[in-house]
């Protein structure tokens, strides 16, 4: 339905203070804290995890030498979606000349929704970490405590016991990450680089990783996380994390958390042959998503 001039009467009114409402701020490209952006010229994308070879034996004089093979361990997909939002105007409208006063106010508006519902869809592989119906390409949620190996082991990326942000918590993890193997079982130098947070966990967050000293304690003990250089990347706050006490340290896994973009944000402005009406849109196409679970280490809170 196109807005029409009883719609937009109030703005025709003599007297008018301001107009308010789609001028807010908005929180924009948080998603870029998390993941790495490349572009894509196809519906969708799809990354094979590889196995490796497994430890190398000892040869003995004489011998043959022993044989591996590398084999795909699973497939990661990435499906892009088509995001896009219109409004228009009506022809009487544009008439009497309210597209334009209008018509800039209501373009940030779009750019806004726009942008908002990028922020969710970036958000939603986090909030979804620890659901088991929302799975991965190796057939689990991004963060278990039982993802697959091909060597017949297992890898965790969730505390045991779930546990809030705290030192202890926050140490546990950067020690697990450090013992992350690849899928034969080898050791892998991954570290973590980042922690993100909701909101509510800012402050904790701050006190943890900002002090010299240990927090919550009369000791002179060193802050360890902050003196041995760990998260060298601080800590980021996600606004659109549901989850209020959930909490995922971000590593250097190569292949991690990706954004796939199809097509960036576009706009175009038409008018309607049969009614006159002024019509613009915005669009564009992306997909977010995971190839490497070892890319993220997170807890849902206690």
């Amino acid at each position: 339905m196109a807005i029409s001039r009883a719609q937009l009467a109030k703005e025709l009114e003599p007297g008018l203070n301001a107009l308010f409402g789609m001028e807010y701020d908005r929180y924009e490209n948080q998603h870029s804290e998390i993941y790495t952006t490349e572009s894509s010229d196809r519906a969708f994308e799809e990354e094979v995890m590889l196995s490796g070879f497994g430890a190398a034996p000892t040869k003995s004089e004489g011998s043959a030498v022993n044989f591996d093979d590398a084999n795909e361990a699973y497939t990661a997909r990435y499906n892009h979606e088509t995001i896009a939002l219109a409004f228009s105007i009506t022809e009487e409208a544009v008439e009497d000349n309210l597209y334009d006063r209008l018509g800039s106010r209501y373009t940030r508006a779009l750019a806004r929704s726009m942008a908002h519902t990028k922020q969710v869809k970036a958000a939603a592989v986090l909030n979804d970490a620890f659901t088991s119906t929302v799975t991965g390409g190796d057939g689990k949620e991004l963060c278990a405590t039982d993802h697959p190996l091909t060597n017949g082991g297992t890898l965790r990326n969730e505390p045991s016991t779930s546990a809030d942000l705290n030192e202890t918590s926050l140490e546990n993890a950067l020690i697990d990450i450090s013992g992350f193997t690849d899928e034969r079982g080898l050791k892998v130098a991954l570290r973590g680089m980042k922690l993100i947070i909701p909101r509510q966990l800012q402050f904790v967050a701050e006190r943890l990783m900002a002090t010299n000293l240990r927090p919550g304690t009369a000791d002179n003990d060193v802050n360890a996380v902050r003196s041995m250089g760990m998260l060298p990347q601080g800590y980021s706050v996600n606004d659109f994390l549901t989850d209020t006490d959930a909490f995922f340290v971000m590593t250097d896994a190569p292949r991690g958390m990706i954004h796939f973009e199809r097509l960036s944000l576009s706009t175009g402005m038409e008018a309607d042959f049969d009614t006159g009406n002024m019509r613009y849109k915005a669009r564009e196409r992306y997909s977010f998503g995971y190839s490497d679970p070892r890319c993220v280490f997170g807890s849902p809170g206690a």
